[in-house]
Formats: structure tokens, C-alpha cells, sequence
């Protein structure tokens, strides 16, 4: 028996590749396959599964793929109904794989056709859960996203999540380990931990919603409070895993597509495509083309693109380092943006060296800002999530969060210059290269943000340390 983890930070998702005797399945897939076809070729064995534990709405899934280019089949569980061929498991049914059991266990909550697939070994002793959004390493998946799928309130999926986790999930042993589909920095949850793995034991009494004296009332309310609206892109991502998509090798061939200079000029001029920086912020700050938006790979760069970019159907064009063309190209494809036109040939400096004009952002370090008298009459604007800026900020600051710049947008100042900052600089740079394109200009963003910040003199305020004192 061999069981491998395969993790994505940028999406905090997990997949997983398991094999015996001479079998092996896929759990949860992202789009590319090429990873579990290698897999499958060294270790000489056929993928006989490919289980999905839900349609998922933050990424687009590889089942499809996957199933096409190896003839493994497909399988949800109850009350799934996509497009394609697949398997309908039924609650406790068990699929064989090699020496070891696969025991479904339907679990409505999250979605409907939410399911956890229980792994046991050649003796039927349980080893491991691998419960995709249902429950995770801290927390639980939230109750909403599945709403339009269904005429229930969240409040009554809720309700049904509570039922699962305690008919299903704590009534199995507790070194049973748990494997989820997402951790920290995943929009599925609210509160995930930076693990990636644990025990039902652990979860018991780590895990907030699986405290064993909490009633259903209470869970419904904690579930259910404070709940930020879910990605725009989700909704386009949950379709398109359950009625199909185009082949990402497909996708990836027609974006890499080398544009110079003149002819990626002209495409951002007469066509409704944007540009899309995938640099780091120092070096989109020191020079960039105007009106392109930064969103760098080296971050949480998928889910922020599928925040911030409306339309999924979004004409691309890329600004990349140069050699990292083909990998912007993919991680756009695993969230379902498949329109890139192509690539700036040469990246930024083929512009530069083409005579073009290039934009800058201003920047100063936080000890600058707590230095120059000049800019504490100025508005600071905090670009982070509601939680991390109650937990502690300037006591200045405003709060305009970056997940809703565009209906925050009347609220930016106008008329004055102003400072923004994030928690480290890549959020508010994305923040700076949005409010620049609208015609914001007279902005100052800081380097090191709110990490570098909390190290100043400047006032600050604990809100929720505050709220204790009261």
C-alpha cells in the first residue's frame, strides 16, 4: 500500500495518489494530468479510480482528463449528476483496489453530493479518510457555496454538516488518519489550519466542530457567522467540473503564444483583453506597462486572479518572467481562465528596450512611514482580510479589503495622495495596480506591509483585545 500526498500551496489543495496491487486511484485531481500519468508509469501500475469528493468550485478538476486518457472511471457519490459518464457510489458501498477497500461515506453538508472516501487495508483495519471539504485540518467546510444547487438554506445544509461529521466522521477510530482536499489560505473554510494531515482523535479535540458538547444550534450559528461571499469565480469552476472543459494541454498550447512588442500593444489596445503582471511587487513596482494589473505567481496567485478578474472568459495577456511563461499559462488553467492570447516575448525588458513608457509605483518602508510627519495626515488604507485587521492595525487605518476593491472603490480618496498596505506587500501591490488603472495614481505603498509595520512606534489598535477589556 502506498499513499502520496499531492500538495498545492498556491491553491492549498490536496490530491491524492494511492496504490496496490498493481491499481491505484486519484482523489480529487487537479486539471494537468501529466503528474499522475507519470506516477502511474514508474510504478508500473493502471488507474483503475478516479474519486471525486464533491464538484469542486475553487479549482477545476482533473477527473475528466484523467479518465480519457487512462479509461479509469469516475466516481462521485450520492445526488452527483454531472454530464459525463461516471460511477454513482451509494453511502457505505466498497470498491476494491488491489489488497485494500474503499468504504464510501456520504457526507451532505458542504454540498449535497459531498463524500468522504474511508481507506482500509487487507485485514478491513481502518487507515486513513480522505474527506475533501467536508472536514479539514481545524475547521469544516462552509455551508453556503451550494445554496443555488439546492433550495435549502445554509442554515439547513449547516445542520446537515453537523449530522455528518457526528454519524460518520467521530464515530471512526481515532488514529484513523484524516487527509482533507484544502488548508490555510483555502476560501472553503474559514479558519484551516497550516496542516495538512492529522488524526479523528486529534480533530476531536483540536477541531471546534467536533466538539463533542456542542449543539447543533450552536454549530449552525458558528458555522454560519461571519462568512466573507465566496470567490466570484466559483460558481464558473463548479460547472465546468460537472459539465466538462477543454484539454489543458490544449489550453496551455494556445497561450503560449510569443506576442512582440507591437503586436502585444495593438491586442491590449483594440481588444477587451487585460494585461496581467505575473512578476514579483518589487519589480512590478520599479517599472511595469500601464494600466496592467499585477497578480504575482509567487503567492496565492489562482485564487486571487479568480477573486479579482470578473469573467472567467477573460481575454489574457501575460506579462511574465521570462521563463515562467508556461507555468502562468497552467495555474490560470487550473481555475478555469483559458483565454490567454499570449505572452509579451522577452517579458518587461523587450518593452523597455522598444522605447515603450513604463509606470512605477511609489513605495517607502515602514520606518519611513513612521519617520516622515508629512504622511500622518494622510490616509492609510489596509487591503487585508476583516480578521486580520481586527486582530490588530495602525489606529489610523481604514479598512477596505482587496476581496472587494471594486465596490469599495468610492471609498479610496480621490482628491489626495494616500498609503496602502497589506500584511507583506503582495496584496496591496495588487491593490495599487487595480486603483492605478482607475486612475488612481497619487498612491504610496509599503514595503513589508503590516509585518514590518507592527515593528513601528506608530499607534495601534486590538480590536478584539479590546472587545475582551469591555
Amino acid at each position: 500500500m502506498f499513499i502520496e500526498q499531492i500538495y498545492t500551496s498556491c491553491l492549498a489543495q490536496g490530491a491524492y495518489y494511492i496504490h496496490s496491487g498493481g491499481e491505484a486511484l486519484v482523489i480529487d485531481p487537479l486539471r494537468e494530468t501529466q503528474p499522475y500519468l507519470e506516477r502511474a508509469e514508474r510504478d508500473n501500475v493502471k488507474i483503475k479510480y478516479i474519486l471525486e469528493t464533491h464538484f469542486h468550485a475553487d479549482f477545476v478538476s482533473g477527473h475528466i482528463g484523467l479518465a480519457k486518457e487512462t479509461g479509469a472511471q469516475i466516481v462521485f457519490g450520492p445526488h452527483a449528476n454531472p454530464s459525463f459518464g461516471f460511477h454513482s457510489a451509494q453511502d457505505g458501498e466498497e470498491l476494491k483496489l488491489g489488497n485494500l477497500t474503499i468504504k464510501v461515506l456520504h457526507t451532505p453538508g458542504h454540498t449535497m453530493e459531498s463524500t468522504c472516501y474511508l481507506l482500509l487495508d487487507e485485514k478491513n483495519k481502518e487507515i486513513a479518510v480522505f474527506t475533501g471539504d467536508t472536514l479539514f485540518i481545524g475547521d469544516v467546510g462552509r455551508p453556503d457555496l451550494a445554496q443555488k444547487a439546492t433550495s435549502m438554506t445554509q442554515e439547513e445544509l449547516a445542520g446537515l454538516l453537523y449530522d455528518s461529521l457526528r454519524s460518520k466522521l467521530m464515530t471512526l477510530p481515532d488514529h484513523v488518519i484524516v487527509y482533507p482536499a484544502h488548508g490555510a489560505g483555502s476560501a472553503c473554510g474559514k479558519n484551516m489550519s497550516k496542516e495538512t494531515m492529522s488524526t479523528i482523535g486529534e480533530q476531536k479535540t483540536g477541531n471546534y466542530a467536533l466538539s463533542a458538547d456542542m449543539t447543533k444550534e450552536e454549530f449552525i450559528k458558528e458555522l454560519t457567522g461571519g462568512l466573507l461571499p465566496p470567490p466570484r469565480y466559483f460558481g464558473a469552476n463548479v460547472q465546468m467540473n460537472k459539465t466538462g472543459y477543454n484539454s489543458i494541454n490544449e489550453v496551455i498550447n494556445r497561450g503560449m503564444n510569443p506576442l512582440i512588442v507591437d503586436t502585444f500593444e495593438l491586442l491590449a489596445n483594440q481588444t477587451d483583453a487585460i494585461v496581467l503582471d505575473t512578476r514579483n511587487a518589487e519589480d512590478f513596482a520599479l517599472g511595469h506597462i500601464p494600466m496592467s494589473i499585477f497578480i504575482g505567481l509567487d503567492g496565492q496567485f489562482a485564487p486571487w486572479v479568480g477573486t479579482l478578474i470578473k469573467d472567467i472568459e477573460q481575454k489574457i495577456l501575460l506579462v511574465t518572467d521570462v521563463g515562467r511563461e508556461k507555468e502562468a499559462v497552467k495555474r490560470l488553467a487550473r481555475v478555469g481562465y483559458d483565454n490567454v492570447l499570449g505572452y509579451l516575448n522577452g517579458g518587461i525588458s523587450s518593452w523597455r528596450n522598444s522605447g515603450k513608457i513604463c509606470s512605477t509605483v511609489s513605495r517607502i518602508t515602514a520606518g519611513q512611514l513612521e519617520q516622515m510627519g508629512e504622511f500622518r495626515g494622510q490616509p492609510i488604507i489596509d487591503v487585508r482580510k476583516p480578521a486580520e485587521f481586527e486582530a490588530e492595525h495602525l489606529e489610523l487605518a481604514m479598512s477596505l479589503p482587496l476581496d472587494f476593491i471594486d465596490e469599495n472603490f468610492p471609498s479610496y480618496p480621490k482628491s489626495q495622495s494616500f498609503v496602502l498596505h497589506c500584511a507583506g506587500g503582495y496584496r496591496s501591490m495588487i491593490a495599487a495596480s487595480i486603483l492605478k488603472s482607475k486612475g488612481c495614481n497619487d498612491l504610496v505603498d509599503v514595503i513589508g506591509g503590516y509585518s514590518a509595520l507592527s515593528k513601528t512606534s506608530l499607534p495601534k489598535i486590538n480590536l478584539i483585545c479590546s472587545i475582551a477589556k469591555k
